[in-house]
């Protein structure tokens, strides 16, 4: 372009010549006689040739500009082409690729105002807008815009046919004026195989009035994970709730999804922690409840409540665990979350652990109960309490054929009294009936829950079960404990019965479950400051005891929980949570550490570190 433009200007410098040449012979033709014809036909030939000089004049001036606009082409020509040879020749396949892809999708485009292929754009940040859905083949939502103050963030763009859904934006912060604004929704995933669910937002926070609720996390597609919720936002007032978790596809478990977690609920200064969420529903065929989320802390208030554990699949999964309940520095803790349910095999949740307070802990919750095949969840253990009364033992789940779950520990107490162990799970055909809870340890120690009630075909009763009624089910008690003795005598350990809880204020662990279908007893809790037991050993068919709960201190550090037990086939043991402590610059103790799981459960859920409600000073 560049060798034309310049072989047009050398011409139209030569015309320019050679029409100058002839200017003067052309526009001034002298008359060839003296007589009027020849003057006559002398100016003829001059007003023509005038004419043609002038006609020669405007096509020399079209003649430059296009020369010039030749030039200017040639140059921006010669630019794109030496961006399009460095781009080539970076990536020459990517640039292939994106003619490509933009061929295919232009007709989608036009129709639907949505790509064939690619992923959706994000909503901007401080406008609240929705993430758009990817592609209708493939293709990831866009994430949502986070929202102004006051605004609620945007939700995440859906997937295409294959793809995950888009997290959904924060919300956007309260004012004196304005609430604080929700998170968005997670995207729902349509992908029949894997897509997992997209997130939710997190609230907003407030520091004039209650935090913004967590959105709730997208549903996952046909073989994938539920997204988690989002968690509240902080407030003054009030923390923002958590969101719940999404549900998993409807085939999910196939290759290990589950119902999302819930979002952890938002702190709150001076009012009640935020609630956590509910853990999403497994889908129809395999695959877990999603965890529910832990209630939010406060410093004067009421600790929010834990989030409910999700429900397992129809055919083959377990209940979600509950969320723990929030702490309160004065007042007083929240309540965890109950298991979730199980419905053809597998185990009921584990239920949530109260949270400490200083004015009275927060009570366990229940465990979820099981359905065909499975053990009840163990009901979590009541929160720990300074001035007041430990929090209650939630009750363990019952069981179909299996054991049933053993009841939570009471909360213990350095000024009050500890709190009530939680009942345990009944077995209705066959298994043991689950341990009742200790009692917490304190100025009083806490009564034990009742024991559940063995299966009626084969089962024995749960550590302190009241006596039955029935003299037949009495009956096959004795024929059981009969069978046990010897083999006590000889191996230390029974056949069928559960293992005894270690007593509260001892630290003791809990003994070994029955070989065959025992549970590992509970250990017991740890004296002022002092560790907590660790759970026992589950028998074949049983799971691992919970392990202890620390002491608390008022002097010092807190006990550290004791170890969950391992486990047969089934669940390992919770571990213990941690002791609180009100002495200044101490910490609390450590959680213990979850139970190993047998071949087809899972390992146990470490414990919680205990609170520090003493003044933290300085470094």
């Amino acid at each position: 372009m560049t060798s034309a433009a310049t072989d047009l200007a050398t011409l139209g410098s030569n015309l320019g010549a050679a029409r100058a040449a002839a200017a003067t012979q052309t526009t001034s033709v002298l008359a060839a006689a003296e007589d009027e014809v020849s003057a006559a036909i002398a100016a003829l030939f001059s007003a023509q040739g005038e004419r043609f000089q002038a006609l020669s004049a405007q096509a020399a001036a079209f003649h430059e500009q296009f020369v010039q606009v030749l030039n200017t082409g040639a140059s921006s020509y010669a630019s794109a082409e030496a961006a399009n040879v460095a781009a080539f020749a970076a990536n020459p396949a990517q640039t292939v690729e994106q003619d490509l892809l933009n061929a295919i999708n232009a007709p989608s485009l036009a129709l639907t105002g949505r790509p064939l292929i690619g992923n959706g754009a994000n909503g901007a940040p401080g406008t609240g807008q929705n993430g758009q859905p990817g592609g209708w083949l493939l293709g990831i939502g866009g994430a949502g815009g986070s929202g102004a103050p006051g605004q609620n963030g945007g939700n995440g763009g859906a997937s295409g046919l294959l793809g995950f859904g888009g997290p959904g934006g924060a919300g956007g912060p309260g004012t004196a004026t304005m609430a604080a604004g929700a998170g968005g929704a997670g995207g729902n995933s349509f992908d029949p195989g894997f897509g997992y669910g997209g997130a939710g937002g997190a609230g907003g926070s407030n520091a004039f009035g209650a935090g913004g609720a967590g959105g709730p996390g997208g549903n996952g597609g046909g073989g994938g994970h539920g997204g988690a919720g989002g968690p509240g936002g902080n407030g003054l007032t009030i923390g923002g709730a958590g969101g719940t978790g999404g549900n998993g596809g409807l085939f999910s478990g196939l290759i290990g999804a589950s119902g999302g977690n819930g979002g952890a609920g938002g702190y709150s200064d001076a009012g009640v922690g935020g609630a956590g969420g509910a853990g999403g529903n497994a889908g129809l065929l395999a695959g877990g409840g999603g965890a529910g989320g832990a209630g939010g802390s406060t410093h004067t208030g009421t600790g929010g409540v834990g989030g409910a554990g999700g429900n397992g699949a129809l055919l083959l999964g377990d209940g979600g665990a509950g969320g723990a309940g929030g702490t309160s520095q004065t007042g007083t803790g929240g309540a965890g979350g109950h298991g979730g349910t199980s419905y053809l095999v597998g185990d009921g949740g584990f239920g949530g652990t109260g949270g400490a307070g200083g004015a009275h802990g927060g009570n366990g919750g229940a465990g979820g109960n099981a359905g065909l095949l499975g053990p009840g969840g163990a009901g979590g253990a009541g929160g720990a309490s300074d001035l007041g009364t430990g929090g209650n033992g939630g009750a363990g789940g019952m069981s179909l054929v299996f054991n049933g779950g053993p009841g939570g520990a009471g909360g213990s107490s350095l000024s009050g009294a500890g709190g009530p162990g939680g009942a345990g799970g009944n077995a209705l055909l066959m298994g043991n009936g689950g341990n009742g809870g200790n009692g917490g340890f304190g100025t009083a120690l806490g009564t034990t829950g009742a024991g559940g009630a063995g299966g009626l075909l084969l089962g024995v009763d749960g550590f302190n079960a009241p006596a039955s009624t029935s003299p037949l089910h009495n009956l096959q008690q004795q024929v059981l404990h009969a069978i046990d003795a010897p083999i006590q005598a000889i191996t230390g350990r029974p056949l069928f019965a559960n293992g005894a809880p270690g007593a509260p204020g001892t630290g003791q662990p809990g003994a070994p479950g029955g070989w065959l279908l025992g549970v590992g007893g509970a250990g017991g809790s740890g004296g002022p400051g002092l560790p907590g037991g660790d759970g026992g050993i589950g028998g074949l068919l049983g799971v691992g005891g919970a392990g202890g709960a620390g002491g608390n201190s008022s002097t010092g550090n807190g006990g550290a929980g004791g170890a969950g037990g391992t486990a047969g086939t089934g669940n390992g043991g919770v571990g213990g949570n941690g002791g609180l402590t009100t002495a200044a610059n101490a910490v609390g103790g450590a959680g213990g550490a979850g139970g190993n799981s047998g071949l087809t459960a899972y390992g146990g859920t470490g414990g919680a570190g205990g609170a520090a409600l003493g003044l933290v000073l300085a470094a």
